[in-house]
């Protein structure tokens, strides 16, 4: 069995929950080495995920010969630089979510990785999702007739105090608010769900705290399908959703809580329930499907194609009034 070698940049919440745990569980991974920000904390952290080897800075981390890909953890604001640079150093790319800053970054991580070829592939776990490939099903059977409709609510809240550890997400260096940070994650859910959208129209407020950037945004599209959809995310909700729905002609699907994978389907004037969970790590299976496309020389399911695809419509979102 071919096992391919990992190197982390990064070791925050993320990684120490989902990705390290990830890369050292699954048989076709070893986690090799790992970088951190605080050098004096790289190597508790790689002895407690078995890594041999830690680094105080990524760019010596990325000399190591043996790795054979790198996981991005870090903020997005290093997403461009580290992925370029580590497909120059001949190593395949995982990168977190939002892909980047904005879409010229995303091109030249793009360009970096074609050119050197290297696969590149972006953290939107949701794509691999038993629920979302089930939703998907229902669509395509025609059992809720045309999509019309779509409306996501994704609302947590989030004030941290100036010592938070992840306080940075509330500054200009985050990219964005909500909308950046996990409203992300449900653009590229609707793009799997309903395919290419043609208009878009943005709403970023500062409607609870003042901060560098928003605390609450909106956005409404229209898909070249013609169905319509909304998205609305808030840091200042103390009532948290993670819901999505879809009306069609004949039907509708209404999930309560997109994480827990039970999804309610109504067509034909009865109503069933079912139940998908997504797997206990919920990273574990986009990372198994990036190293069989390494391993198998394909694409991963989810491209720097698609990361491109969700930074440009939060770039159409955001418009002027976008941070930085």
């Amino acid at each position: 069995m071919k096992i391919l070698k990992w190197g982390l940049i990064g070791c925050g919440d993320i990684a120490h929950k989902r990705v390290a745990p990830a890369l050292r569980d699954l048989p076709e991974c070893e986690l090799v080495a790992v970088s951190r920000a605080r050098p004096e904390l790289a190597e508790s952290f790689a002895r407690a995920f078995g890594a041999r080897k830690w680094y105080a800075t990524w760019e010596e981390m990325l000399g190591e010969p043996q790795i054979d890909a790198v996981y991005i953890a870090s903020p997005p604001r290093w997403h461009a630089a580290q992925t370029v640079a580590a497909a120059e150093a001949g190593k395949n790319v995982l990168c977190e979510k939002p892909m980047a800053m904005d879409v010229a970054e995303c091109d030249r991580m793009i360009a970096a990785c074609r050119s050197n070829n290297v696969k590149l592939g972006i953290a939107y776990y949701r794509h691999c999702y038993p629920a979302i490939a089930r939703i998907r099903q229902v669509i395509a059977s025609g059992e809720l007739g045309k999509v019309v409709v779509a409306q996501i609510n994704a609302f947590e809240w989030f004030d941290p105090p100036p010592s938070h550890p992840r306080y940075w997400f509330v500054k200009r260096e985050a990219g964005g608010g909500p909308m950046f940070d996990f409203g992300c994650h449900r653009i590229e859910v609707l793009l799997h769900l309903l395919g290419p959208i043609r208009q878009v129209h943005g709403l970023t407020a500062k409607a609870a705290f003042q901060r560098e950037v928003e605390d609450t945004a909106a956005a409404l599209f229209q898909f070249e399908s013609g169905a319509c959809a909304t998205l609305a995310v808030t840091h200042a909700s103390a009532e948290p959703r993670d819901t999505l729905d879809l009306f069609g002609t004949r039907g509708l699907i209404h999930v309560a809580a997109l994480n827990q994978g039970q999804i309610s389907i109504k067509s034909a004037g009865t109503t069933r329930v079912e139940s998908h969970p997504p797997a206990p790590n919920l990273h574990q299976p986009l990372i198994e499907d990036f190293v069989k496309a390494v391993i198998d020389n394909r694409s991963p399911v989810v491209t720097g194609e698609i990361g491109r695809a969700v930074a440009e419509i939060e770039a159409k979102i955001y418009g002027p009034s976008r941070p930085g």
